[in-house]
């Protein structure tokens, strides 16, 4: 008997760790929603359990939910180097999400605007045009012999990057375009490659970037000294 309640109480743990580590809503949602609380510290005792973050955040008493907690305001300027801005809808702004699974994404793009290649890397992400033309495309992985898929999209055009892969949006036009993202975790993460490699606090050694890239170390030196901006 105990050893069978033992076996019972493994799997469920088990089962449990899985869901919360794919970032996955439970199949049978116990209650309406759960609004995401801000003020709950680790390490406050709750009645006589610790209380801990993972993949998600304690609720609120659903009483004090308040309509705002299911709406927010996406909007972005692209007076930027890269003439883009990704207004982000996770649950760090959107408490409504805690649990859901999901989280979205505005991107406006000014007159041939990059959003630069990056990676999210939690979510499989689709990207839906609302407005203008696009150029958009994700790298395989290497098992893959790091093929590109690439395509041009237009208004109500969508498109899937899979989960993990380094990913781009492009504007074509010189008039401005807008697209919804829509992805599948609370709060996705997000990796700008660019920004990432050359403009890491501390440096990359540049040793260990010439032999990446089999340049000069003066062009590394040179990148590292740029400013890369971050458009999210």
């Amino acid at each position: 008997m105990k050893g069978s309640l033992l076996i019972s109480l493994i799997a469920l743990l088990a089962l449990a760790s899985s869901v919360a580590s794919a970032d996955q809503p439970s199949p049978s949602p116990l209650q309406d929603f759960c609004v995401g609380a801000n003020d709950t510290k680790p390490g406050v005792i709750l009645n006589w359990f610790y209380a801990v973050f993972v993949s998600g955040r304690f609720c609120k008493d659903p009483k004090l939910g308040k309509a705002d907690d299911f709406f927010h305001i996406m909007e972005g300027n692209t007076l930027n180097p890269l003439a883009s801005q990704v207004t982000q809808v996770s649950v760090n702004e959107f408490p409504g999400l805690n649990t859901l699974g999901i989280s979205l994404a505005r991107i406006d793009y000014g007159p041939y605007g990059l959003n630069p290649p990056h990676i999210h890397l939690r979510a499989t992400e689709v990207l839906t045009v609302l407005e203008g033309t696009l150029l958009v495309g994700f790298v395989a992985s290497n098992q893959n012999d790091d093929h590109l898929f690439t395509k041009a999209l237009n208004i109500e055009d969508v498109f899937m990057f899979p989960f993990g892969m380094i990913r781009f949006q492009l504007n074509v036009s010189h008039d401005n375009a807008v697209a919804l993202s829509s992805l599948s975790s609370q709060n996705p993460g997000v990796i700008t490659v660019a920004k990432a490699v050359f403009g890491s606090a501390p440096p990359i050694s540049r040793d260990v970037l010439t032999k990446a890239f089999q340049v000069d170390k003066n062009i590394i030196a040179y990148l590292q000294k740029q400013q890369w901006y971050d458009n999210n």
